[in-house]
């Protein structure tokens, strides 16, 4: 199964006893009912087999670059670091949806397990990882690119090279 916060939680003062439990297929096993998001997490599962874990959050410059119209939606994060290109790689920007639509479960699937981590337009960042730690470092990654991206958004950035991102996906392996 899967086990994924209770709907409308709040981390920092979660019971682990409210944690909800469900099957692959779904289906509610035990604790609180799931995230209304539970489909996200689920799409993870199903179209990357290396998942072992899902993070979904409303970190504010994830959210913030998932704002913005003039970002690449196929990649959000530019090799900026070597670490985001080594722990999350390639980010895409999915369509708007609203919380809690199936649909946002459906465009994850589309994109056939190709990627680590999407922006969800106008709302956060989806990060899986091969455990629960990994998942994790991955996100805060993400959201410290961001941060870094928004605050040097008015200046000419130097980008890691193709030469340099294969290097690192060379060496360190792809996420």
């Amino acid at each position: 199964g899967i086990l994924i916060t209770p709907t409308n939680s709040s981390l920092g003062s979660l019971n682990p006893g409210r944690i909800s439990k469900i099957g692959r297929d779904g289906r509610h096993i035990s604790g609180d009912k799931p995230s209304k998001e539970v489909f996200l997490h689920r799409a993870f599962y199903e179209s990357r087999p290396s998942t072992g874990a899902v993070v979904h959050l409303h970190s504010t410059y994830c959210t913030a670059l998932s704002c913005l119209a003039d970002v690449d939606p196929d990649d959000c994060i530019p090799p900026l670091t070597p670490y985001v290109i080594m722990r999350v790689g390639q980010v895409p920007i999915l369509p708007y949806v609203r919380p809690g639509d199936q649909k946002a479960g459906k465009l994850i699937d589309d994109l056939g397990g190709r990627f680590a981590a999407v922006l969800l337009a106008n709302h956060g960042p989806v990060v899986a990882g091969w455990d629960l730690e990994s998942a994790v470092f991955a996100a805060e990654e993400l959201e410290e690119t961001a941060k870094l991206l928004i605050v040097l958004r008015s200046m000419k950035l130097r980008y890691l090279t193709d030469a340099q991102v294969e290097e690192l996906g060379t060496v360190f392996g792809k996420p």
